[in-house]
């Protein structure tokens, strides 16, 4: 069967980057300098389970003790360690009770800190349901992992009126789905037909199921032009506005790989296959740091957390003086003259003596 043609990438830089998928897992994906430059799997955490699927994720990504929050469909919001994978706290969803089973989150953010604020294990989580259902709490996070963890009472609110949250755009503006092709994905099934979108978008609708669609994913960053089914009824053709093709089968939507692009030259620099469907990717920015490299780094006790946060600010307030009395320092200087050169002036008392010499010879001549 035809596919996506396959180009030679070219490696990519060191980095790190933590994938999930829809069987819950949690995989490490790393690229170093010893390996060429091509991205392998280092590490896998957790057990295969569909009823933990990831439905979103966030990372404070700060250097020193860094976390990742994980929403799962079961409706748990886990608090990670992207070090070594522990579960520092296990969250239940504050608005479950009050809203019905099929209401999953749709949205997770995790805050970062302020450099004042880095010596407190605390942090703040921002959930949003399909319905729109939002919450915002605070949580203490344990120094042991399987302690049990501390919060403040949820703040709740509805963002929504009525209906499912919609999707946004580029823009952040919703828009009202264009569709640009169609075809059935079966000549003698006509309850089940793709449909390609203006937002490069491509969906599978079955209507004997639901309204809504099916399977939807994106396919590039350009619309979607055509769609064509296979005569096995389970793969259908895609192309859009720019002119790339790719076979997709149907009964497993995307193709599971992780691909790293370079965004100034839009070049594919390799591409790994992690087997499961992707749902979320969080990249760790501080590969260069060895405590964040090396799987497992023990953490330094509260004190000298204290000690390294007070440190840092000293050092920023110390140069903010510093710069302060530079400033006054210039500021208070008196504004010197220029000294003429000795040249100079002697060249001025030469030019008086010529003159002073021709006004007499003229004089002289008069008279």
């Amino acid at each position: 069967m035809p596919r996506t043609t396959t180009l030679e990438a070219p490696g990519c830089p060191p980095f790190r980057a933590l994938t999930f998928d829809v069987l819950g897992l949690v995989k490490v994906v790393e690229a170093r300098s010893n390996q060429g430059g091509i991205p392998k799997v280092v590490d896998v955490w957790g057990k295969p389970d569909a009823s933990q699927c990831v439905l979103a994720a966030s990372s404070n990504d700060r250097e020193f003790d860094p976390l990742v929050a994980v929403a799962r469909k079961s409706g748990l919001v886990e608090v990670l360690s992207p070090i070594n994978g522990d579960v520092r706290a296990s969250i239940p969803n504050s608005s479950q009770s009050d809203i019905q089973p099929q209401d999953a989150i749709a949205g997770l953010h995790m805050f970062r800190k302020h450099r004042s604020e880095l010596s407190s294990r605390s942090c703040t989580l921002l959930t949003c349901t399909t319905r729109g259902h939002a919450s915002l709490r605070s949580v203490e996070v344990p120094e042991v992992p399987g302690d049990s963890f501390s919060g403040d009472t949820p703040t709740k609110w509805n963002v929504c009126g009525a209906g499912d949250i919609p999707a946004k755009n580029s823009l952040d503006i919703f828009t009202p789905t264009w569709f640009t092709s169609a075809t059935f994905l079966n000549k003698d099934d006509h309850r089940k037909f793709v449909a390609g979108t203006n937002s490069h978008q491509v969906r599978l609708y079955d209507i004997s199921a639901q309204r809504k669609p099916v399977i939807s994913f994106d396919f590039r960053e350009t619309p979607i032009k055509a769609v064509a089914e296979d005569l096995d009824g389970n793969t259908v053709y895609v192309g859009n506005g720019s002119g790339d093709l790719a076979s997709i089968d149907i009964r497993t939507g995307l193709d599971c790989y992780l691909r790293i692009w370079d965004i100034k030259s839009r070049q594919l620099l390799s591409a790994v296959f992690l087997k499961q469907h992707l749902t979320n990717v969080v990249f760790d920015s501080h590969i260069g740091n060895e405590e964040i490299a090396v799987s497992g780094a023990p953490l330094p006790p509260k004190e000298q957390r204290d000690a390294n946060a007070t440190a840092d600010r000293n050092v920023e307030d110390s140069g903010r003086d510093a710069e302060e009395s530079d400033r006054d320092t210039e500021e208070s200087l008196p504004v010197k003259r220029k000294k003429k050169s000795k040249e100079h002036s002697g060249s001025k008392k030469l030019k008086f003596k010529k003159r002073g010499k021709k006004l007499k010879e003229e004089s002289i001549n008069a008279s």
